[in-house]
C-alpha cells in the first residue's frame, strides 16, 4: 500500500501560497487511496519561534485550516509532530550515520544564514529531523514544493546510510512535486514568492474589505483599458490563473491582448479576482468558524491522529533500535 507523508510549519496564518504549494496537494492526494500522514511541524518551528502562546495558536490554526478546506480525518492522519516522540529518537539514530558534509550542503540552512538568522545546532540538523519525520511512517510518497525537494533527497541518503550499516530498516521515500510551475511558486502581492517573512502574503480566509484591500496592492501601471497588453506580463494574471478555470481565463486574456472598446481595466480584473477567491474559499471560511466555535473537536482529531501515528512510528523505531543493537 502506498503511504503519503508531508508536513507544514505552523508559522502563522496559512496563506494562499501554502494552499497551492502544499495543502491542496495533500487534500487531493487522499482521493488516490492508500495511507496519508500529515503533521503540523511544531518541533521544526522552534528553530525560529520564541513565542509559546503564538506557537500554540498557530498549531491550532493550521489544524483548523486543513479541516476547513476538506481534509477528512477518517481518511488521513492529522497530528502534531511533537505528539510523536519516537521521531526524536529516530533523529538521533539517523544523526549517528549522517556526515557533516551532507548537512552543510542544505540549501535551506545556507539561505537562512544569508538572511541573518543565527546559526544554531537545531537549524543545522533540521534535515535530520525532517528525515526522521519522513522515514518514521514507512512513507513512499512525500508531496512537497520545489524548495523542499532537497530535504527528501537527503532523507533518501540518510535511509541509505543506515540501511547500509544495519540492514534494510527504512523504506526509501520519493518526492512528488506540484503538477505545474505555477503551483510550485505562488507569487506574492508584490510579485516575489509569497512569504510571511516578505509581508506579501494573502491569508486563505481573508474576506470582504481586507480581501479587496489586499488585492488592491497588486501593482499595475497607468495604461488605459483599451490599450492592448500582454497578459503574460501582468502579475494579475498570475493570480487569476490560480483561481479561474482555463476557459474563463483564456477569455480574459484574449480581451486584454486585443484591447479596444470593452477591454477590461485593471479594476475589473481585480474585482473578478476577489470574486474568484471568495468562490474558492467562502464555504471553507464558514466551516472554519464552526471549528473555532468547537475547539474540543479539533483537540480530539489531533489526539486520535497522534495515536494512529505513534503506532506506526513506534514500530519503525523498535525496528531501528533492534537493528543497531539497542534492543
Amino acid at each position: 500500500m502506498t503511504t503519503f507523508l508531508s508536513g507544514i510549519q505552523p508559522s502563522g496564518l496559512p496563506h494562499v501560497g501554502n494552499y497551492f504549494g502544499a495543502i491542496k496537494q495533500h487534500i487531493e492526494a487522499v482521493a488516490e487511496g492508500g495511507e496519508h500522514f500529515y503533521f503540523i511541524a511544531d518541533y521544526h518551528s522552534l528553530t525560529t519561534s520564541r513565542d509559546p502562546a503564538a506557537l500554540r495558536e498557530n498549531v491550532r490554526e493550521t489544524a483548523i485550516t486543513y479541516l476547513a478546506l476538506g481534509l477528512d480525518p477518517e481518511q488521513a492522519v492529522l497530528f502534531r509532530q511533537s505528539d510523536v516522540p519516537e521521531v526524536t529518537e529516530l533523529t538521533w539514530l539517523l544523526s549517528t550515520v549522517t556526515g557533516m558534509g551532507l548537512l552543510e550542503r542544505a540549501h535551506s540552512y545556507k539561505d537562512k544564514l544569508a538572511r541573518g538568522i543565527k546559526p544554531t545546532v537545531g537549524l543545522f540538523t533540521y534535515p535530520v529531523l525532517m528525515a526522521a519525520d519522513i522515514l518514521a511512517y514507512d512513507s513512499n510518497i512525500v508531496p512537497v514544493g520545489k524548495d523542499q525537494k532537497q530535504h527528501v533527497e537527503m532523507a533518501q541518503d540518510m535511509a541509505g546510510y543506515f540501511n547500509a550499516a544495519y540492514g534494510d530498516v527504512f523504506v526509501r521515500p520519493e518526492c512528488r512535486l506540484p503538477a505545474t510551475d505555477t503551483l510550485a511558486r505562488v507569487p506574492g502581492l508584490d510579485g516575489e514568492k509569497m512569504s510571511k517573512s516578505y509581508g506579501n502574503h494573502l491569508w486563505i480566509f481573508e474576506s470582504e474589505k481586507k480581501l479587496k484591500k489586499a488585492i488592491g496592492r497588486i501593482p499595475t501601471d497607468s495604461r488605459p483599458p483599451e490599450e492592448p497588453k500582454d497578459p503574460d506580463a501582468l502579475l494579475l494574471f498570475d493570480f487569476l490563473e490560480l483561481f479561474l478555470d482555463p476557459e474563463e481565463l483564456a477569455g480574459w486574456q484574449e480581451r486584454v491582448r486585443t484591447g479596444g472598446e470593452g477591454a477590461p481595466g485593471y479594476g475589473h480584473l481585480k474585482a473578478r479576482l476577489v470574486e474568484a477567491i471568495d468562490e474558492r474559499f467562502g464555504p471553507a471560511r464558514e466551516r472554519r468558524e464552526a471549528l473555532i466555535a468547537n475547539p474540543g473537536e479539533v483537540d480530539e482529531i489531533l489526539a486520535r491522529g497522534a495515536e494512529r501515528a505513534r503506532v506506526r512510528a513506534r514500530a519503525t523505531r523498535d525496528r531501528a533500535l533492534a537493528a543497531c543493537g539497542l534492543r
